[in-house]
C-alpha cells in the first residue's frame, strides 16, 4: 500500500487490534496512537516520496525486572518489553543505500553491504549501528538490501528503557521483513544487535537490552555461558492481575558516572579473581565467608559486599522465574523488594558518593514504599542506578494517585505508567 492508502486504513481502525493485543496500548490511547502513526506516515512521504509498498514496524523498549548488575558476571536476569516503542515506516529502495531519518536527528545514509570492518571514526553514531547490523546479517548468511525508513520513538532516553537497543533491533527488524520474509528469529536479531553495538558502535554491552526489545513479554536470560546465553520466554500477564509497571525518572544528574558504573563489574571480578574465577557465577556465600579476610584486604569492603549482592541476587532471579511461572505474585514481590534492598545495602548503586546531597532515587523509593504500605506491591532501583529511575509495581486502581504524587515531587510526567508488551520486534499488518 502507498501512504495515502495506509493512512486511510489507520484512521478506519486498521491498526487498532494490533495496537491493543500485540503492543499493549491502552484503549484510551488508541486515538493518539493513530495520529502518531499518521504523522510518521506523512513524514516518510515528505522525505522519501510515495512508494507503492510501504511497510510498518514496531520495536518496544525494555525494563529490567530483576538481576541488578548480574549479567556482566555471567548471572541471571529477568527483563520485559514495554509498551513504549520505536515505530518505522519503510520501503525497499533501488539505490543500494540504507537511508534512515529518525525524528529529531540528521538522516543517516549507509551503503548496503559495503561496511566490511568497523570504522573507529564512526563510533557512537547511528550510522555505525546500521553498518554493523548489515554486516551481522551478511555474516549469518541472510539477505540485505537498500531501504528508506522514517522512525519516531517514545522510548524514554536516559530512563533505563533502552532506546538505543530498540533502534538497533529496529534496523534488524526491517531487514528481516523486507529482505528475509520475516524468517530471522528475533533472538538472533538481538545477538546481531549486540554485535553491532560492540564491534561497530564501539560500546561493550551485554545482551539483555537487545533481547528484551526483540523477544517481547517477560523473559529470563541466563548468562552462565556468555557466548550462548539461555533465553526463556515467561508467559505472564501483569495487567491480568491488576498491576501496572511504573517507571519514575527522578531527574538525577548522569554526568561523570562512568567510574561508578565501571567499578561495579570491576570490583565483583576482583573478588572472583581471589576465588580463582573469571566471574562470580558459581561462587557461594560460604566461599566469600571463608576468604573474607583476604577479600577485604585485597579488594576492599565494598567489593566484598557487591559480591555478596551478586550471589544472592542471582539466586533471587531464579526464585522469581519460578514465581512468575507459578503465578505467585506474593513471592515475586517479596523478591522484588529483596532485590531493591540488596541493591541499596550491598551493591550500593542507589546514589553516588561523589554527590551525596543528591539522592533522588532514595527519596523516590521512600515515597513509594510509604505509598504502597499495606498493599501487595513492590519497588526497586531500576537499571544501572546511581541516578535516573526507580521501578514500582502498582495496583492499577492506585496508579493515577501514585503518578500524581511522583509528578508533584519530581516534575510533570516524571512517572510513566507502562504495561508489559507481549509482542517483540514486529511488522504491523493493516486490516
Amino acid at each position: 500500500m502507498n501512504i495515502s492508502e495506509i493512512k486511510e486504513k489507520i484512521l478506519e481502525g486498521g491498526l487498532d487490534e494490533a495496537l491493543t493485543d500485540r503492543l499493549a496500548i491502552p484503549s484510551e490511547k488508541i486515538s493518539s496512537e493513530r495520529s502518531r502513526y499518521c504523522d510518521a506516515a506523512d513524514n516518510f512521504n515528505s522525505i522519501y516520496g510515495d512508494f507503492d509498498d510501504v511497510r510498518i514496524f514496531s520495536v518496544g523498549g525494555r525494563s529490567e525486572i530483576s538481576g541488578n548488575h548480574t549479567d556482566h558476571n555471567n548471572g541471571r536476569v529477568i527483563a520485559a518489553s514495554v509498551n513504549l516503542d520505536v515505530i518505522a515506516f519503510a520501503a525497499k529502495s533501488e539505490g543500494g543505500e540504507t537511508r534512515i531519518k529518525s525524528e529529531g536527528f540528521p538522516e543517516d545514509i549507509v551503503p548496503a553491504g559495503k561496511c566490511d570492518s568497523p570504522d573507529p571514526s564512526q563510533y557512537f553514531t547511528s550510522a555505525a549501528i546500521i553498518a554493523g547490523m548489515q554486516k551481522a546479517f551478511i555474516n549469518a548468511g541472510y539477505n540485505i538490501g537498500g531501504f528508506c525508513a522514517y522512525t519516531t520513538s517514545n522510548v524514554l532516553k536516559g530512563s533505563g528503557i533502552s532506546s538505543s537497543a530498540a533502534f538497533e533491533v529496529m534496523v534488524g527488524n526491517i531487514l528481516n521483513y523486507l529482505y528475509n520474509d520475516g524468517k530471522v528469529p528475533n533472538v538472533e536479531i538481538a545477538k546481531m544487535a549486540q554485535y553491532a553495538e560492540n564491534e561497530y558502535f564501539g560500546k561493550p554491552c551485554g545482551l539483555m537490552d537487545q533481547t528484551a526489545c526483540a523477544v517481547g513479554g517477560f523473559i529470563a536470560i541466563d548468562f552462565e555461558t556468555p557466548s550462548s546465553p539461555m533465553i526463556e520466554a515467561i508467559d505472564f500477564d501483569l495487567n491480568k492481575y491488576g498491576y501496572s509497571l511504573c517507571i519514575v525518572n527522578t531527574g538525577g544528574n548522569h554526568a561523570d558516572l562512568n567510574e561508578d558504573y565501571a567499578a561495579v563489574p570491576a570490583e565483583m571480578k576482583s573478588v572472583a579473581a581471589v576465588l580463582g574465577k573469571n566471574a562470580l557465577r558459581g561462587a557461594s556465600i560460604n566461599d566469600l565467608i571463608e576468604r573474607a579476610e583476604e577479600i577485604r584486604e585485597k579488594c576492599g569492603d565494598r567489593a566484598f559486599l557487591r559480591a555478596y549482592h551478586f550471589i544472592n541476587e542471582n539466586e533471587r532471579v531464579a526464585s522469581q522465574v519460578r514465581s512468575l511461572k507459578n503465578e505467585d505474585l506474593s513471592e515475586f514481590f517479596i523478591n522484588v523488594t529483596g532485590s531493591g534492598n540488596s541493591s541499596f545495602k550491598y551493591l550500593q548503586n542507589v546514589y553516588t558518593t561523589k554527590n551525596v546531597s543528591e539522592q533522588g532515587l532514595s527519596v523516590a523509593l521512600a515515597l513509594t514504599e510509604n505509598f504502597l504500605k499495606n498493599k501487595l506491591a513492590a519497588c526497586r532501583v531500576h537499571g544501572g542506578g546511581f541516578a535516573g529511575t526507580i521501578q514500582a509495581f502498582v495496583p492499577i486502581c492506585d496508579t493515577a494517585e501514585y503518578k500524581k504524587l511522583m509528578d508533584s515531587v519530581f516534575g510533570e510526567n516524571s512517572c510513566h505508567i507502562l504495561s508489559v508488551r507481549p509482542s517483540g520486534a514486529s511488522e504491523l499488518i493493516l486490516k
